[in-house]
């Protein structure tokens, strides 16, 4: 296993919160005009690019 950098984390917690589905709310307040979240992620088939620089 290995160790993640404190760097490394913040982005992939980052990511992940980017990732989240829109609330229902949201969708209702504007009208369907955001109807999904375009960061989102299929976790089988896209892997998650976090470069530690």
């Amino acid at each position: 296993m290995s160790k993640k950098t404190p760097r490394k984390k913040a982005r992939l917690g980052r990511k992940i919160k980017q990732s989240r589905r829109i609330p229902l709310l949201a969708t209702l307040r504007t009208h369907r005009k955001i109807e999904y979240n375009r960061n989102k992620r299929d976790w089988r088939k896209d892997k998650l690019e976090i470069k530690d620089e």
